[in-house]
């Protein structure tokens, strides 16, 4: 709320049981300390942050934060910088405060923001959009690396899964496991499956958030995660190009 409006009508989103968190960095600004009575007047609790902590505001307050910086980046010193910037900070940390305080969880938040990107990335579920059963590529441990090479090509995902006879993830190949592979071994090929595959791969479930998968890639630099169930048998396979479809809206 703009301190300005507020005194023509604005004041009206203003109820009992909010906290009005006022900014000034003089702690003098006349429309901030206009407001104080009427918040007053209203039961709402002040919480200043202002950089004059012997301010007006801060006297008026029922809690100061002091968020005083040495200077301004300017020679002239007159212009806001550092002072905008450090009240933004603790504006946000207050409010992830608050999100952890009252336990916001991200399907919460998505709520509140169906639309765009954010929405999409916080409401849709790996399971919506992941590759499933017969366009699955999987291999058997046994599977000779020529025969897994031509499962990779044919999923055109860059991976292959290689799992039990439960159906039960064991492991994966990529196509940078495949590289190197080319680069250490004389004869990579005459390899299995079970051989050359990465051992007990990143996955996910088919009911986590796309917001999750996308943590999981980034963290640990991949593009692929195969989806498993409670038991750990593999019944999906995501990419990171599902989710850019998903972000482009395709």
């Amino acid at each position: 709320m703009h301190a300005a409006e507020a005194a023509h009508g604005d004041m009206g989103v203003v109820s009992a049981g909010d906290v009005a968190v006022a900014l000034s960095h003089s702690g003098e600004t006349h429309e901030v300390l206009e407001l104080i009575p009427r918040f007053k007047l209203l039961g709402v609790p002040v919480v200043a942050l202002t950089g004059a902590s012997a301010s007006s505001l801060a006297r008026l307050a029922d809690c100061v934060i002091d968020v005083s910086v040495p200077f301004h980046e300017w020679p002239y010193g007159i212009i806001p910088t550092a002072s905008s910037a450090a009240a933004v900070a603790v504006g946000d940390a207050l409010a992830v405060c608050l999100l952890v305080m009252t336990n916001v969880r991200p399907e919460d938040f998505a709520l509140l923001h169906p639309g765009g990107l954010l929405g999409r990335k916080m409401l849709v579920r790996v399971g919506d959009i992941m590759h499933t059963s017969a366009e699955l590529p999987q291999v058997q441990a046994s599977t000779p690396l020529r025969e897994t090479l031509g499962v990779m090509t044919a999923g055109r995902l860059g991976v292959a899964c290689v799992v039990d006879g439960a159906s039960r993830l064991f492991g994966v190949i990529t196509d940078g496991d495949l590289r190197r592979l080319l680069e250490s071994r004389a004869d990579p090929l005459k390899l299995t499956a079970g051989e050359a595959m990465t051992r007990e791969p990143k996955s996910i479930t088919a009911d986590a958030l796309t917001a999750r998968a996308i943590y999981l890639m980034e963290t640990h630099a991949i593009t692929s995660l195969p989806v498993v169930d409670s038991g750990g048998a593999l019944v999906g396979l995501l990419h990171m190009h599902d989710i850019m479809k998903l972000e482009t809206g395709q």
